[in-house]
């Protein structure tokens, strides 16, 4: 029966692709000839030809995601500077625009389809006990597959960032980062000295809401932890709010709608899209970076120079990966593999950090007032009426961002709740792995047709919502090694979730918080019920202990697609540093990394705004020393 049930699962999520496929093709149908602002047809960025290329650039920034976009647009503003960006995917498509979409563009063309090795330890719910890890392939990288959601992190972390030797660093300075890279529009935050209004990076509320999100935000003032300001990135951290994001006008804004497209016109700045990096060029006898080697799917290979410096912004599994091809890293690896050992820098692929989360928090609810759902149900909302607001009254369900209407910051017992560093985030999300019938949650995530069978199958497309506890300071440490020579071929990734048993036990109180949250009053009101685990090897536990918990997370282990720290920043002492307090390339000179991959401790919140800020902290860091030295 077990066996019948997986199969008619399976059949059942493959036939539903039809449809989902066909409303995705309506859907861009309706944006090309109803929706010439999403179009935008005359800053839509085109990129040039390879083969136009010129042979020297004083720049060449080397990815054109979060980070990369920042500084081809900061660079460039200086007019005498000739700055080469490259990205190796295409410009960001039509459906990427819209919110509630953004799970379908995982496993596609816009995505290097990442997965880490596989474990007895986390991913057991997924193929192969692997987990996806969802990266970029597209102008504005992962600001581009992202749930949009604009967080910062805490002051603290930037503080001991600092403390660690990286001057520069601490959250007094790069506040003034986050604010200059900020458009911020909603109006209770427009006058807040912690933000900014006239940057590239605009801030809003997501403009469609369910009734849920009243409900979430009443339920936390009944615990005591409604956010007094409403605003996770100011005075305090610490409370559940209304999530912010990085839309405009209710659609995404991306970094390179934000930073690309403004810039993209300017005759200094060239672009490369669907261009591979294949190694950055260094003189073995100088130490000296001087250019790239790049191949497009065509295979038209070329060589570009660098006269002032080469700027690696590949991300958290990419820079580590180039660098090792280029001779930095390891020198066991880099002999093992053939490469030629330019510098022998050990951290290089080391000290990778994750947000790690459990995603088994699926509560089944019943609307009391009607029989209309409280949540989003994709075939409910997948219609005709959808489409016409969206295209005409630029509203509706195509808007909201499901996953997270309201975010949480919270301390377990393991904190200490008198200081405002909260090592639990919280996705109050509107929909649950059911809502969609697995035909994209389940695949974004990599999870095993049997796993959602036995777990979803039984409760598709009922009024449900989700509460996803994070884990905000691992003490655990992945690493990411070279699979071959090839740069073609993907590198190896060890997540290492859980390797510290501490890590797991602090994610297990985000769980038993998740539950006690369902259990307030207007919650029970709605008759808020925890599915159980269905799945055997869980079923063995007493429901709601911490082995219980502990099961759940392990099977339904999920990444928050916040990978950093593989090329970390510190100072000269730190033998495992791979950039200094000014991202320069320890043991190479004009070569820096920008990027997520340098912080040394992963931020307590979400990385896409913390990596636009290092964007532009280096940006003028860079325009500092060579406008002031030449």
């Amino acid at each position: 029966m077990s066996e019948l049930h997986t199969v008619f699962s399976t059949l059942r999520i493959l036939v539903s692709y039809g449809p989902g496929l066909l409303l995705l093709v309506m859907l861009h149908q309706t944006m090309r000839f109803q929706r010439p602002d999403i179009v935008d047809q005359a800053n839509r960025v085109h990129g040039n030809d390879i083969d136009e290329m010129f042979d020297v650039y004083d720049f060449i920034i080397i990815g054109g995601g979060s980070a990369g976009s920042v500084l081809a647009n900061r660079l460039s503003e200086i007019n005498d500077w000739l700055v080469l960006l490259i990205e190796a995917g295409p410009d960001e498509t039509y459906i990427s625009e819209i919110p509630l979409l953004y799970p379908s563009l995982q496993k596609s063309h816009l995505d290097w389809e990442y997965e880490t090795e596989p474990s007895d330890e986390y991913c057991l719910a997924m193929d192969d006990q692997r987990c996806s890890w969802p990266r970029g392939k597209v102008l504005g990288g992962c600001s581009v597959l992202n749930a949009m959601l604009y967080i910062r992190g805490n002051r603290k972390d930037y503080d001991r960032w600092a403390e660690l030797g990286n001057p520069g660093w601490n959250y007094a300075n790069v506040l003034h980062y986050f604010k200059k890279s900020e458009n911020a529009r909603e109006p209770s935050i427009v006058n807040s000295p912690y933000h900014g209004t006239n940057g590239y990076l605009t801030v809003e509320y997501f403009r469609y809401v369910t009734a849920l999100l009243d409900v979430f935000l009443a339920a936390a003032r009944e615990m005591g932890l409604l956010h007094p300001d409403g605003d996770m990135n100011g005075r305090v951290q610490t409370g559940i709010a209304r999530s912010h994001g990085t839309v405009r006008d209710g659609l995404r804004c991306s970094t390179n709608k934000a930073y690309v497209r403004p810039a993209s016109h300017r005759p200094n700045l060239h672009i490369l899209l669907e261009t591979f990096v294949e190694k950055i060029l260094i003189n073995p006898h100088t130490k000296v970076a001087y250019g790239v080697v790049l191949s497009t799917e065509h295979h038209h290979h070329r060589v570009v120079h660098a006269s002032r410096e080469v700027i690696l912004s590949g991300g958290a599994i990419n820079s580590p990966q180039i660098l090792m091809l280029s001779g930095v890293g390891p020198a066991v690896q880099l002999l093992q593999h053939g490469i030629p050992i330019i510098h022998d820098s050990p951290g290089v692929g080391e000290n990778l950090q994750d947000h790690v989360a459990s995603g088994g928090g699926t509560y089944i609810i019943q609307n009391p007032m009607s029989h209309q759902s409280l949540s989003i149900i994709i075939p409910n909302i997948f219609n005709m009426d959808t489409l016409r607001q969206f295209a005409y009254e630029h509203d509706g369900p195509l808007y909201s961002m499901p996953a997270s209407e309201a975010m949480g910051f919270i301390s377990t017992k393991y904190q200490d709740p008198s200081v405002d560093w909260p090592d639990i985030q919280l996705f109050f999300a509107s929909y649950a792995e059911s809502s969609d019938g697995g035909v994209f949650s389940r695949r974004g995530a990599g999870m095993s047709f049997e796993y959602y069978a036995h777990v979803y199958e039984p409760i598709i497309f009922k009024d449900a919502y989700l509460v996803i506890p994070l884990l905000m300071r691992p003490l655990s440490r992945g690493k990411i090694i070279l699979n071959s020579a090839n740069p073609h071929e993907h590198p190896v990734i060890f997540a290492n979730y859980f390797q510290h048993p501490k890590d797991l036990d602090v994610l297990i109180e985000g769980s038993k918080f998740a539950y006690h949250f369902s259990q307030t009053k207007i919650m029970r009101a709605l008759n808020a019920t925890l599915i159980p685990a269905r799945i055997a090897a869980c079923r063995q536990m007493p429901f709601l202990s911490d082995d219980f918990w502990r099961c759940t997370a392990r099977h339904y282990s999920q990444t928050i697609y916040h990978p950093s720290g593989t090329c970390k920043m510190g100072p000269y002492t730190d033998r495992m540093a791979v950039v200094d307090p000014r991202l320069r390339v320890y043991g190479v000179h004009k070569l820096r990394v920008v990027d997520a991959s340098i912080m040394p401790y992963i931020v307590t919140g979400n990385t896409n705004a913390p990596t636009v800020m290092i964007a532009e902290k280096a940006a003028d860091m860079i325009k500092e020393e060579h406008l002031r030295y030449g």
